[in-house]
């Protein structure tokens, strides 16, 4: 299958939302970002959201402890300078725990949802998450009147048309996708050209109708360029025989001529499961990146090598 066209429309699992393959993260566009290395500045996060809201992609994808909050903010100044979202185009943002005290109660998703709103001058947002769950564990995030309760609760007051979870451990969110409860489901460095560990998440949201998303595809930037820049995998150091197989799927790359960044998006792409990608970005100049990179021709004998190369199961993460 060949990847889709970037400014076609699906579907975001049941709902009456229509994202775009690829969705534009801003988990970076902060003061500084540490697990990113690297600063994204006012002016670059601006620029970057205009162009995202001009298009081609249709989802802008943030959340309440960004930047400790600056990324929604300069989203907010995007939004205002615009005179609003453009029609159709989905925000997506997420409740987290407090940054202070830890907390993550019900209480605090909704305080955390309003603190959201304050800082992106909205009334509402089309998508809202449950963000990274794993640092409260599911039966405490399910327990009667808790977070899952609260976060069901502002859809049906009307203030999200879309709720979900996003997080890391893939055991951890089937959970979450299990109680239908749900309509969308983030996961992020669990299913990459080197790591399936998502595999049966997003089978199963898949097929219980869920939207699947697919965050953190170049996995923390090693799978972005090579020769790769980087000895860490997902913002921790990479397992020696992972880095050894990064390297070799980068030389089939270029023997090809395709940037291996290319290969890595378009895996995920061209998955009919994954309703989209999430890319994070820090500049205009790289949403316009992604967007050429996904038009990159691969041919099939570089997928076959590519498969060929890809490493076994007790080097995925697994969790």
């Amino acid at each position: 299958m060949n990847a889709p066209d970037v400014a076609d429309r699906r579907a975001l699992g049941r709902t009456d939302l229509e994202v775009t393959p690829v969705s534009i993260g801003t988990a970076s566009w902060g003061p500084s970002s540490p697990d990113h290395g690297v600063v994204v500045t006012e002016d670059e996060a601006l620029a970057a959201a205009a162009r995202v809201m001009d298009g081609p992609f249709n989802v802008l994808d943030t959340s309440n402890n960004y930047g400790g909050g600056e990324s929604e903010r300069r989203i907010g100044r995007a939004i205002a300078a615009r005179g609003g979202l453009p029609q159709g185009f989905v925000l997506q943002t997420k409740v987290d725990r407090d940054p202070a005290t830890g907390t993550f109660d019900a209480d605090r998703v909704r305080r955390s949802f309003e603190e959201s709103l304050d800082r992106l001058g909205l009334d509402r947002v089309p998508s809202l998450l449950l963000h990274d769950p794993e640092h409260l564990g599911f039966a405490e995030a399910a327990r009667p009147r808790g977070p899952l309760d609260a976060l069901v609760s502002l859809r049906d007051e009307g203030l999200t048309d879309v709720i979900g979870v996003g997080g890391g451990p893939a055991s951890m969110l089937l959970e979450f996708v299990r109680t239908d409860l749900l309509d969308v489901v983030l996961t992020h460095n669990r299913f990459t050209l080197v790591d399936r560990t998502a595999d049966a998440l997003i089978t199963e949201a898949h097929q219980r109708g869920m939207g699947v998303l697919n965050g953190a595809v170049f996995a923390g930037g090693v799978l972005a360029t090579h020769p790769r820049t980087s000895s860490l995998y997902g913002y921790a150091a990479g397992d020696p025989r992972l880095l050894g197989t990064i390297d070799a799927m980068g030389r089939a790359c270029a023997e090809a001529g395709v940037p291996i960044a290319a290969a890595a998006l378009q895996w995920s792409l061209r998955d009919e499961r994954i309703t989209s990608t999430v890319c994070g970005v820090g500049s205009a100049a790289q949403v316009d990146e992604i967007a050429a990179l996904a038009a990159v021709p691969i041919p099939a004998d570089l997928w076959n090598l590519l498969d060929d190369l890809a490493p076994r199961p007790d080097l995925w993460r697994n969790d």
